[in-house]
């Protein structure tokens, strides 16, 4: 049974920074994208960043020149720094995995339960 299990987040002032990890079981996905999302209170889920098999990454505007995605494929864990964090960074941020392809508008496979970032002014 494939898990994704976050950690990492928390409460933390504006400009300070986060790591956030992602481990995963049940299967290896060094040959699948993976990615981070996030919602924020009262809204819908969003896009922050995803790292292809090769390497290949990708970020949401908001967050681009802050936030680093990073994978461990031996690990299986995939990783979030985020720095000069700022309040509208608050949200849940979930990791997922994506079977195949490596596509922000496709469908992600698998899903971890979230980790709460709240970041205060």
């Amino acid at each position: 049974q494939v898990q994704l299990v976050e950690s990492g987040g928390g409460l933390v002032q504006a400009g300070g920074s986060l790591r956030l990890s992602c481990a995963a079981s049940g299967r290896a996905f060094s040959r699948d994208a993976m990615g981070w999302f996030r919602q924020p209170p009262g809204k819908e889920r969003e896009f922050v960043a995803a790292i292809g098999w090769f390497g290949t990454t990708e970020y949401a505007d908001s967050v681009k020149g802050r936030f680093t995605i990073s994978r461990d494929k031996p690990k299986n864990t995939l990783y979030l720094q985020m720095n000069s964090l700022k309040p509208e960074d608050t949200a849940v941020y979930y990791c997922a995995v994506q079977i195949g392809v490596f596509d922000r508008t496709s469908p992600y496979d698998y899903w971890g339960q979230g980790t709460q970032v709240t970041v205060s002014s």
